[in-house]
């Protein structure tokens, strides 16, 4: 079969299969660099949302590294840069949690094609608001200028946002996953729209081939295209920490780039069938109905309403909903774990009528 969400991505500029083939030779030359035992053993491999250094004294340092992508094009679109570093923090703290880490302290990197006070001090705004709705400090970070480099929407507008995260885990409380188990549940913590991945494949969607402006008004969203596209992804950590505290969940999925394939990166060798999904966000709507976006491309591709999957016993399942809701989230329980390993079959969604399994790399309707 066709490689439908890759088909998809490369269409709008971005090749995944020529992405993961460079990412394989890199991991493997960067491995050499692991120590073997003692502080600063490497405790997990790559591929998971964040890796851990082994402090000593059984404490470890959770580390990843995110960005914002090409939602840096809305902002510049917009002329609105102060919600963006909620994005920044967001990629990375709720990344973070998914391996049983507390974010601790989180370090910007800005690159510029032009410095603009003003707008360094909008993206502050956001960055400094999603530190505090994670509860983590920004100790640092850099700002390049760099012309010639960096390019924008327009000349003069280019910048990229990115940062490193750092956290805190005992190492007999790394959480990746590996006790999740046929007939835990899946509960489904709402999202805010598209989040922070994607943004290439809907800008191609609403202005290439819907030809609308950022500020046009769409009735679906209440809102402008740009004002849709650019809110900021949702943070996950107050219910995560919660919940990893209180020992109610065996695993934890930040639905980010990948869709709900992103389940199947739990360690256990389990499956997921997904069939009480909540409805379909507007701009997933939108997409499908007038962009023609295909229902394997989307949920392979996006969040669909869904931003982070907490797994846990079935006991537990309410305990983990009502968390959720106490830290202002949508919450449901959305599906189940079974033992068909690898794979994610959705059977219902509240969107169209479709039945969608992985081949492991993306979805297809069967």
């Amino acid at each position: 079969m066709a490689d439908e969400t890759n088909d998809a991505y490369q269409a709008a500029g971005v090749d995944v299969t020529q992405a993961e083939n460079a990412l394989s030779r890199i991991t493997k030359r960067l491995r050499t660099t692991w120590p073997e035992t003692g502080p600063g053993r490497v405790a997990l491999d790559f591929g998971k949302y964040a890796n851990i250094v082994d402090l000593g004294g059984g404490n470890g340092l959770a580390l990843c590294a995110d960005g914002v992508g090409t939602k840096a094009l809305i902002a510049q679109m917009l002329g609105k840069y102060d919600t963006i570093g909620i994005d920044c923090v967001a990629m990375n703290v709720n990344d973070l949690v998914c391996v049983g880490a507390k974010p601790l302290s989180l370090v910007d990197y800005i690159a510029v094609e032009r410095t603009d006070p003003a707008v360094l001090d909008q993206i502050s705004i956001g960055l400094t608001e999603g530190a505090n709705q994670s509860g983590c400090s920004i100790t640092g970070g850099e700002i390049a200028e760099m012309p010639g480099v960096i390019t924008g929407w327009k000349p003069g507008l280019g910048f990229d946002l990115a940062a490193m995260a750092t956290g805190t885990v005992a190492l007999d409380a790394v959480n990746v996953g590996a006790d999740v188990a046929p007939g835990d549940v899946v509960v489904g913590v709402g999202s805010n729209g598209i989040h922070s991945n994607g943004t290439t494949l809907a800008r191609k969607v609403f202005f290439d081939d819907l030809a609308m402006a950022a500020e046009q008004h769409v009735a679906e969203f209440g809102r402008s295209v740009g004002e849709e596209l650019l809110a900021p992804t949702f943070i996950y950590v107050a219910e995560s920490v919660a919940a990893l505290g209180q020992n109610l969940v065996t695993g934890l999925i930040h639905i980010t780039g990948e869709g709900f394939l992103n389940l199947s990166r739990v360690e256990a060798p389990v499956g997921f069938v997904l069939d009480t999904l909540p409805d379909v966000p507007p701009v997933f709507r939108v997409m499908a109905d007038q962009g023609g976006v295909s229902a394997s491309d989307l949920y392979g591709i996006y969040n669909m309403g869904v931003g982070m999957a907490l797994v846990t016993r079935p006991e537990n399942a309410d305990a983990v909903v009502a968390l959720a809701r106490s830290n202002g989230k949508q919450a449901q329980v959305i599906g189940t774990v079974t033992a068909d390993a690898g794979t994610v079959h959705i059977t219902a969604n509240g969107f169209t009528p479709v039945d969608l399994v992985n081949d492991g790399k993306t979805f297809q309707s069967v």
